[in-house]
């Protein structure tokens, strides 16, 4: 049986509110609901346009509920981690107390027998609300809210918004058997008996298109010279995590074998970062290693198995030796 990984991508960015959605979110805070006014009814979340002419609404604003009546609801008995609570619960069209729209959100009732269309709803607010929809937890059955008390409204004008992307990978037997052999703490290679080049955990030659088995597979050594590198200064934005400048270098290992890419040197300012210096790879502990995955983009990496690069102190090779030595 094939073994699968998955692996997340995330994009966090922060978004502007506009004025309408803005003053939505900054009433939230205060443990009250508002509704923009369109002619004779009121619109629930607020819309800078009516949603059935097109036409530009004023800024005519309207407290409702907080209680209000379930028009329509689905139940989801078995929650996964996308969803906002971990128990069984409902969907629910929820038409507050003065309202002409329904709003949708979560019931937290306990139970599917629980819930009724037409049965009456209050919010169960947040502790500490921060000018998101789920300042409203859940609603939950009765005609008194759950929550502190109120306090003043915050201004809330943008929002941090995180964008993930989840995929899964089937991981080729080449790829299981480097990274066995990387949680074992020793770099192999397969080494193409035309060109003499050694790739990691790719199972073919992207020079001479062959295919590289098993029996082509040879123990790499885990010290060599950093080729190049490139210093990167973070730039701040939503979710950066890095906040000093830091450096990815090309590992040219022992032997000429194989070059390995974006690779972190540490133990060393990065100022003093070279070409030509010589380097030995730091193995995280065997529990990491045991715990690491890696996907199928995983070749030529050495992500999750070792930490980075240390220097070894020894004299440093001529530079002009790793010219072009980039891949």
């Amino acid at each position: 049986m094939s073994t699968q990984t998955s692996s997340t991508i995330q994009f966090p960015y922060k978004r502007t509110l506009g004025p309408v959605i803005s003053r939505f979110f900054s009433e939230l805070t205060a443990q009250r609901i508002v509704g923009i006014r369109s002619g004779e009814r009121v619109i629930v979340p607020p819309m800078e346009y009516d949603p059935e002419t097109g036409n530009q609404l004023e800024p005519d604003f309207v407290e409702v509920g907080p209680a209000g009546t379930v028009v329509s609801w689905t139940w989801v008995a078995e929650p996964g981690k996308h969803h906002p609570l971990d128990r069984p619960f409902a969907y629910a069209l929820v038409k507050l107390d003065g309202a002409d729209t329904n709003l949708l959100h979560v019931l937290d009732a306990g139970s599917e027998d629980a819930v009724s269309t037409g049965m009456r709803v209050v919010p169960r607010w947040r502790d500490e609300p921060v000018g998101r929809i789920d300042d409203i937890v859940a609603f939950i059955p009765g005609e008194t809210p759950e929550g502190p008390a109120a306090g003043e409204a915050q201004d809330v004008q943008t929002m941090d918004f995180f964008s993930t992307i989840t995929y899964t990978d089937v991981l080729s037997p080449t790829l299981e058997r480097y990274a066995a052999s990387m949680r074992a703490g020793v770099i192999t290679g397969q080494r193409c008996p035309k060109c003499n080049r050694v790739f990691l955990g790719r199972g073919y030659c992207s020079v001479d298109a062959l295919i590289l088995g098993p029996e082509l597979e040879e123990t790499l050594p885990d010290v060599g010279t950093v080729s190049n590198y490139t210093i990167v200064t973070p730039t701040p934005y939503p979710g950066q995590k890095e906040t000093e400048p830091f450096a990815r270098a090309s590992v040219v290992l022992d032997g000429d074998e194989m070059v390995i890419a974006q690779q972190q040197i540490i133990g060393i300012p990065v100022g003093e970062i070279r070409v030509g210096m010589r380097v030995k790879a730091q193995w995280f502990p065997d529990a990491q290693r045991d715990a690491a995955e890696i996907t199928s983009k995983g070749w030529g990496t050495v992500a999750g198995f070792i930490e980075g690069w240390l220097p070894t102190g020894e004299p440093d090779l001529p530079a002009e030796q790793f010219l072009n030595r980039v891949f």
